[in-house]
């Protein structure tokens, strides 16, 4: 009897530490490079290494903005292409999911919880890409400005040639009107305040940058981390370094907050 009495006991024990474990399930993370970025890289693979060190499953899927791509689909698109990514991972046995992203990933996983649920957290990693900034630039207002009137005419889906900047350095991108502008308009979907100010109920938010990143992304957390619906779990964290190195040095850091959302 005694015997009986010491092995429930143990089985008790046994299902008291697996219960909260099971519960838990698996964490996944869709992790969204930065523009002119591809999926693994130098700067993205510290990151990615500690998440699955970490035990996470993660997809690291090419986005439109990628050293490839360039622009060949609209924000909204974009966003589309999050969402399947958030399904395939959630297919994988992910039952807690977290959107984070690098640069104009950051924007793009900003814009995902501001138009979907279903997500524990979004992690804002050295965020860029501001259109409202972009928009005062002679060349990128002029380019925004004929984009926008080929799309009013009818041919949004007209291809041309148009100005991009990336930490100060200037380039063209083949891309459509109509994508051009979801990309680039100040009052459009990629505004990054908006989207933060938009998340749904319940998402955490995470943002983190370099102490040195270019003043156009460092504009404090009033910007965007302010406006964001309030989450005691959410941190606004400043680290070491500049805008390509905030993945490898906040990676530690970025592994906890996501841990803490379980």
């Amino acid at each position: 009897m005694k015997r009986l009495c010491v092995h429930g006991v143990f089985v008790a024990l046994l299902l008291a530490f697996v219960a909260p474990a099971a519960a838990a399930g698996k964490v996944g993370v869709v992790l969204l490079h930065g523009k002119g970025g591809m999926p693994e890289s130098r700067m993205m693979n510290p990151l990615i290494e500690a998440m699955r060190g970490a035990g996470f499953l993660v997809a690291t899927p090419e986005m439109t903005w990628s050293r490839k791509r360039r622009y060949d689909a609209s924000y909204e698109a974009a966003l589309a292409e999050i969402a399947r990514a958030v399904a395939a991972i959630r297919a994988q046995g992910a039952t807690r999911i977290v959107v984070a992203g690098q640069s104009q990933g950051a924007n793009a996983a900003l814009g995902y919880g501001a138009r979907h649920g279903g997500v524990a957290g979004i992690a804002a990693i050295a965020p860029g890409h501001v259109p409202e900034y972009f928009a005062t630039l002679d060349d990128i207002g002029a380019a925004l400005s004929r984009a926008k009137a080929l799309v009013a005419a009818g041919k949004g889906d007209e291809k041309s040639a148009y100005p991009d900047v990336n930490q100060g350095d200037n380039s063209m991108v083949a891309a459509s009107a109509r994508a051009y502008v979801s990309h680039f308009d100040p009052d459009g979907p990629a505004v990054m305040s908006r989207n933060a100010a938009g998340l749904k109920p319940g998402i955490a938010l995470l943002w983190i940058h370099g102490e040195k990143d270019r003043p156009n992304e460092r504009r404090g957390r009033e910007y965007a981390f302010d406006r964001a619906p309030p989450n005691p779990l959410s941190r606004y964290i400043v680290v070491e370094g500049g805008h390509g190195a905030t993945p490898g040095i906040g990676a530690g850091r970025i592994v906890d907050w996501i841990k803490s959302l379980q």
